[in-house]
C-alpha cells in the first residue's frame, strides 16, 4: 500500500485522514464540504442529489434528512442504509476533491467503539465495501487514539505506552468509550464498549437554557418539533461554544462567551443567543437530566470510571488517556484522577483529531508489520535456525549431563542401594534392570523436569544471541522494538524466570511450551535406547568393590566381583557397611559417570539422531518466533524514541 486513509464517523461530527507510506509526517486532515471536523449528516434531494455536512442540516429541498445515526447502528438496524449513504457521500467529496484518486494502491481503516463485537465490525466493514471504498479494516477508536498519542512527536508517552497498563477514555457526542490497554493489546473490560453518556448531554443542556431565554421560545421548539436537522444544527453550535469555553476557562470568567444563531427554518429567520458562563458551566456538569434518569453527567461518568475500575482484572492503569472534544474540560482530568490516583492524565493537542489520525497510522503500520512478518517467515524458510542449533547443540547435551548426574545418584542410586542393602533386592545382578526402570521414572517427574529446564534456558540464551544477529535488523528495518524478537528478553541466567513485567507484552505460553518441549526432547534422548544403560553403568560394580574391602575370598578380583553379583549375601552382611560409605563413594565417581555419559553421547548420538533433535527444537524455536511477531501490535513507529 502506498496511502492510508484514517475514517473517523463520529455520531455528531466526522474527520478523514491521510497518510504517504514514504511520509514521517502527521497524517493530513482532509477537507470536506469545507471542514475539517464535518457534520455526520445527509440529505437526499429531490432531484436525488446525495448532500452530507453542514448543508444537509438545513437545505430546503431535501426529500430525506438523517443525523446521528450512528449510535443506533448496533440497536437499529436501518441505520445501515444511514451509514451506507453517509458513506458514499464522503467517498463522493474525496474523489471530487482529488484527495483520493481511483486506481490508488490505498486502504481505509475506519474506527468503531471498542465494545463492538466481530460480527458487528464486520458487518459494518461490509457497509464500505458495498459503497466502494478501497480495502477498508476496522479498528478501535480507543487503539487508533493510543497509535495517535504513541506517534505524537510532542507528547513522549510510547515506551510508558508499550510497557504499562493504559486506560483509554474516548467522550464523544454520545457515547463514552473505555479500553483497557496492556502492552499495545486491548484487553476486554466487564464494563468495555459503550456508556450511553457524552457531550451531546451538555449541549442539549446548554441549548434548553438559551431557549428558555430567547424571548421566542414556543416558535423555537415548534420548529425543533417538525425539524429535527435545524435543532440538530443548534445543538452543534452549542457544542462549538462550549469547547471554546472550556478551552481556556480562566479567560471567558472575565469576558462574554457567546455566539448568535439564525434559525432560517420559517419566511423570517429566528435568531437565538447561546450563552457561556460560570453558572452555565457549572449546570452542564452537574445538572439532573431526564436523559440521564434524573442524574448529573458527573454523577454518570463517575460511576463509569468506577465500574470500569471495578472491572479490570489485570494491573490497574498507570496511564489514562483522555481522548474526545470533551477530555479539554479540567473537570474530567480532575474526576478521572479522582478514581484513578496512582495514573498520570494525559491527551493530545486535538484531541478531536487524535482517532482519525491514529486510523492512518494503524493503516501504516500495519503495513509495516505486514513486511515484517514476512521477512520472519523467510528467516524461518532459510536454515539459519537449523545451523545455529546444530553448531551449539553439543553445548546443551554437556549442559544437561553436567545437571542431572548428581541428581541422579543422590535420588535414584543412593534408594536403590538402600533397598539392596535392607535385603528388597536379592542379587546385586538385579540392579541394572532396576536402576534402568528407576532413573527412567525419575527422568519423567515434575522434579526432574524442573531441574533440566536451568541447562535449557542457559542454552537458550547462547541461541537467542546469536539469532539475534538476524532478528534485530529485521527489527531495526521495522521500527520494531529489539526485545520484541530476542528469547533473551525472556530469560534469566540466574534462574528458570520468566520475566513478570513481560508477561503481558509477549507470547510467554509459547515460549515456556518451547522450553518444555525441548526439556521432552532431551528426555526422550536419555531414556531411548542405550541412554538409561549408560546412566545406571559401573554401579553395580561399585556394591561389589565395597564388599571386597570386607570379606577376604580366595578368587580373584575379577571373579570374585562376577561371583558376588550373583550371589545371595546375607542382610546382616549387608548392613556392615553403613550409607555413609555408599555416598561417599557416589560422590567420588560422579565425574567418572560423567565422562562416561560423555563418551556414551557421542556413541549414541549418530547423525540421524542429532539431525532429528536439531530440526525439532529449531521448529520450537521458529514457533515461538511467529507468537512473538504476532503479538507485536504497536510497532514504535517513526519517533525513535524507543531504539
Amino acid at each position: 500500500m502506498n496511502t492510508f486513509y484514517g475514517f473517523d464517523l463520529g455520531d455528531a461530527e466526522s474527520a478523514v485522514t491521510k497518510l504517504a507510506k514514504e511520509d514521517q509526517l502527521v497524517p493530513e486532515v482532509l477537507t470536506v464540504k469545507d471542514a475539517q471536523s464535518f457534520i455526520t449528516a445527509y440529505a437526499l434531494l429531490r432531484n436525488g442529489q446525495l448532500i452530507i455536512g453542514e448543508g444537509a442540516c438545513y437545505e430546503p429541498d431535501a426529500m430525506v434528512r438523517k443525523l446521528r445515526f450512528k449510535s443506533r447502528f448496533l440497536m437499529d438496524s436501518s441505520v445501515v442504509k444511514d451509514v451506507r449513504s453517509f458513506a458514499a457521500g464522503v467517498l463522493g467529496e474525496l474523489y471530487l476533491n482529488s484527495d483520493l484518486i481511483k486506481g490508488d494502491d490505498c486502504s481505509f481503516y475506519i474506527g468503531c467503539p471498542a465494545g463492538w463485537d466481530r460480527n458487528a465490525r464486520e458487518e459494518y466493514r461490509s457497509i464500505f465495501e458495498t459503497v466502494g471504498y478501497p480495502p477498508a479494516k476496522i479498528i478501535s477508536e480507543s487503539r487508533a487514539a493510543l497509535v495517535s498519542a504513541c506517534q505524537s512527536r510532542h507528547l513522549q508517552v510510547g515506551y510508558d505506552i508499550l510497557s504499562k497498563p493504559v486506560l483509554v477514555v474516548d467522550i464523544g457526542s454520545s457515547t463514552t468509550d473505555f479500553a483497557y490497554i496492556m502492552g499495545g493489546k486491548e484487553v476486554e473490560l466487564k464494563t468495555g464498549g459503550e456508556v450511553v453518556l457524552g457531550g451531546g448531554i451538555m449541549d442539549e443542556i446548554l441549548l434548553e437554557e438559551a431557549i428558555a431565554q430567547s424571548g421566542d421560545e414556543k416558535k423555537i421548539r415548534k420548529i425543533f418539533a417538525e425539524s429535527e436537522a435545524w435543532r440538530s444544527y443548534c445543538e452543534f453550535a452549542a457544542r462549538r461554544l462550549k469547547e471554546k469555553y472550556f478551552s481556556d476557562e480562566e479567560y471567558w470568567k472575565k469576558n462574554e462567551c457567546v455566539q448568535t444563531v439564525t434559525i432560517r427554518y420559517t419566511r423570517f429567520p429566528v435568531r437565538m443567543t447561546l450563552r457561556m458562563n460560570e453558572k452555565t458551566a457549572d449546570a452542564l456538569l452537574n445538572k439532573p437530566v431526564e436523559k440521564l434518569n434524573g442524574r448529573s453527567f458527573r454523577e454518570v461518568f463517575m460511576d463509569s470510571l468506577r465500574q470500569a475500575r471495578e472491572g479490570i482484572t489485570e494491573k490497574q492503569p498507570e496511564l489514562v488517556f483522555l481522548t474526545g472534544g470533551v477530555s479539554r474540560l479540567p473537570a474530567v482530568k480532575k474526576w478521572c484522577q479522582e478514581v484513578f490516583p496512582e495514573a498520570v492524565m494525559i491527551s493530545g493537542r486535538e484531541p478531536e483529531f487524535s482517532v482519525a489520525r491514529g486510523l492512518a497510522y494503524c493503516g501504516k503500520i500495519d503495513d509495516e508489520l505486514r513486511e515484517f512478518k514476512q521477512e520472519i517467515e523467510r528467516l524461518k524458510e532459510s536454515s539459519t535456525v537449523e545451523n545455529i542449533v546444530s553448531s551449539h547443540i553439543d553445548e546443551l547435551y554437556r549442559s544437561a549431563v553436567d545437571e542431572f548426574v548428581e541428581p541422579i545418584l543422590e535420588n535414584v542410586a543412593l534408594p536403590v542401594i538402600e533397598r539392596w542393602r535392607q535385603g528388597e533386592i536379592e542379587k546385586l545382578a538385579e540392579i541394572d534392570e532396576i536402576l534402568q526402570k528407576e532413573i527412567d521414572a525419575y527422568l519423567h517427574t515434575e522434579e526432574a523436569r524442573k531441574m533440566m529446564m536451568k541447562p535449557v534456558t542457559a542454552w537458550l540464551k547462547t541461541i537467542s544471541y546469536a539469532l539475534e544477529e538476524y532478528t534485530m535488523p529485521i527489527c531495526v528495518k521495522h521500527n520494531v522494538p529489539y526485545s520484541a524478537l530476542s528469547l533473551s528478553s525472556y530469560l534469566s541466567l540466574s534462574d528458570i524466570e520468566i520475566k513478570v513485567d513481560a508477561k503481558d507484552l509477549f507470547a510467554v505460553e509459547e515460549f515456556t511450551w518451547m522450553i518444555d518441549t525441548i526439556v521432552s526432547i532431551l528426555i526422550g534422548l536419555l531414556c531411548g535406547g542405550g541412554g538409561i544403560a549408560m546412566i545406571a553403568e559401573g554401579l553395580p560394580g561399585i556394591l561389589a568393590g565395597a564388599l571386597i574391602s570386607l570379606l577376604v575370598l580366595a578368587l580373584g578380583k575379577e571373579k570374585m566381583q562376577g561371583a558376588m553379583l550373583n550371589v545371595r549375601i546375607p542382610v546382616p552382611a549387608r548392613k556392615v557397611m553403613p550409607k555413609s560409605y555408599f555416598e561417599v563413594r557416589l560422590n567420588r565417581i560422579s565425574q567418572e559417570v560423567r565422562s562416561t555419559l560423555y563418551k556414551n553421547l557421542e556413541k549414541e548420538k549418530n547423525e540421524e539422531i542429532t539431525e532429528r533433535i536439531v530440526s525439532e527444537i529449531s521448529e520450537q524455536i521458529e514457533v515461538c518466533l511467529t507468537k512473538m511477531a504476532e503479538v507485536v501490535e504497536i510497532p514504535l513507529g517513526s519517533t525513535g524514541i524507543y531504539q
